[in-house]
């Protein structure tokens, strides 16, 4: 008999799958004799001297691997030539396009790495000819894995004011504002770079709304924000007598310097359709099919869903408790998709977690305080990269198996929660989703399953 867990893990997998990236990319490009058709637009190959392929995020190994097959043998190993930053372990042999291991596993951080595999995708965009087209293949986790500072700021300086900020409670305009201005890359530099040919992006979001502008930092989108502006965002988060630990002191100069120049972005000398091939909703939309076809009566949250993400668990925790006062014959699914954040709770105690371990976490202490233990549902909330947090789990899930473990071990969800402990706890009760890298990024899907009256 097919379990709850099973299902909801069968429900998950499928939006997973439906964004593979390799996938979205075939879909997307399409080789037709001589021409090549991006998502509906027909490029000649005839007289076309190379396709350079370049880019960086989780998704990049799929999506590079894509492109290979899309292209076909003949032109790839006459015309491609390419280089994509991504996670050490997405990295696997491609014919032409060289996967350059950026940053480990888990550590979504730019390194000295990731610097080098920057210049190296610099140098190439900087030879482009007016007879070649470039392919820019953009997915989440971009930012941290094109890390190109400018000239005069090193690498652990941008860390520094990044960290700064992040830690004030900045917002991704902000933080965005202020390092597109001390990046080579970020804010339409890529673009920038070029000197010639045609560039076209293809996009995986990982953002709620899918802004190109914020998605891996904008790479290929022009930025029309300022010294000036960034200069304004020091300001008021952290202040000029910030300590050089916060914000080292060459960052102040060189914002000094660029607001005291004309102050205005350079323009690029070529231009670039920027695709949107997958997102969250092409994700939830395709768990909503294996849903219903699993026989449930589904409930769309949406995939846009943002918040605490103690308080998305609770809320579904109560959503299954309601569905549960009132069965009906059909078993119930709320399903949603996005990227809740989590408060961090001061503490000197040892932790490891993530936003999906904690929804489920969340969930489960709301059970927990039921008068009788849960029967007959589950909250699951997994990361559609196969990452969450600084782990090696996607998710978890939390169910009466997962409760009735707990309580056998004499656990307190709650004390877990309360220091955003959740690796911790699933580890020992065994609800912890692991499955590697998905090559794919598209946020967050949660699951939340009732069984029905008759199951």
């Amino acid at each position: 008999m097919v379990t709850l867990r099973q299902q909801a893990e069968t429900i998950w997998r499928a939006g997973v799958d439906a964004v593979d990236s390799a996938r979205l990319v075939v879909q997307s490009l399409r080789r037709d004799q001589d021409w090549l058709q991006i998502s509906g637009e027909a490029i000649s190959l005839a007289g076309m001297n190379r396709i350079v392929v370049v880019g960086a995020g989780k998704a990049g190994a799929g999506m590079a691997a894509g492109v290979e097959q899309a292209l076909g043998s003949d032109i790839v190993e006459s015309k491609v030539v390419g280089w994509i930053n991504v996670p050490s372990d997405c990295v696997r042999p491609l014919t032409r396009i060289h996967l350059h291991g950026a940053r480990p596993p888990g550590v979504n951080e730019p390194t000295a790495e990731g610097v080098y595999g920057c210049e190296r995708i610099l140098e190439l965009v900087e030879s482009l000819t007016d007879n070649d087209l470039c392919l820019v293949l953009i997915s989440g986790g971009g930012s941290a894995l094109l890390p190109a500072p400018i000239q005069g700021i090193t690498l652990a300086d941008k860390l520094a004011v990044t960290r700064t900020l992040m830690r004030s409670g900045a917002t991704i305009q902000q933080l965005n504002t202020v390092r597109k201005r001390l990046s080579r890359v970020k804010g339409g530099g890529l673009l920038r770079a070029a000197p010639a040919g045609r560039m076209r992006a293809l996009v995986i979001s990982d953002v709620v709304h899918d802004p190109l502008d914020i998605i891996a930092s904008g790479p290929t989108v022009c930025d029309h924000g300022t010294a000036r502006d960034a200069l304004q965002v020091l300001t008021a988060i952290v202040g000029r007598d910030a300590p050089e630990s916060a914000i080292p002191n060459v960052v102040w100069r060189v914002l000094d310097a660029q607001a005291k120049g004309t102050n205005a972005p350079i323009q690029p000398r070529i231009s670039c359709k920027n695709l949107i091939i997958g997102n969250n909703e092409t994700a939830l939309f395709a768990s909503i099919e294996q849903a219903k076809s699993l026989g449930f009566d589904v409930q769309n949250l949406g995939s846009n869903r943002q918040g605490v993400a103690s308080e998305i668990g609770v809320e579904l925790a109560e959503r299954c408790l309601s569905a549960a006062r009132h069965p009906v014959s059909q078993a119930r699914c709320f399903i949603g998709g996005g990227e809740p954040t989590v408060k961090l709770a001061h503490t000197d105690k040892p932790r490891r977690g993530g936003r999906n371990q904690e929804v489920a976490l969340a969930a489960g202490c709301r059970w927990m305080r039921e008068s009788k233990p849960i029967q007959n549902m589950i909250v699951l909330s997994g990361g559609t990269d196969g990452e969450d947090g600084p782990t090696d789990a996607a998710g978890a899930c939390f169910d009466s198996t997962t409760q009735q473990q707990a309580i056998a071990q004499d656990l307190s969800p709650a004390e877990f929660l309360a220091i955003n402990d959740s690796y911790t706890f699933f580890d020992q009760v065994g609800g912890l989703i692991k499955t590697g890298p998905t090559h794919t990024n598209v946020m967050d899907l949660q699951i939340a399953l009732v069984a029905g009256a008759s199951s």
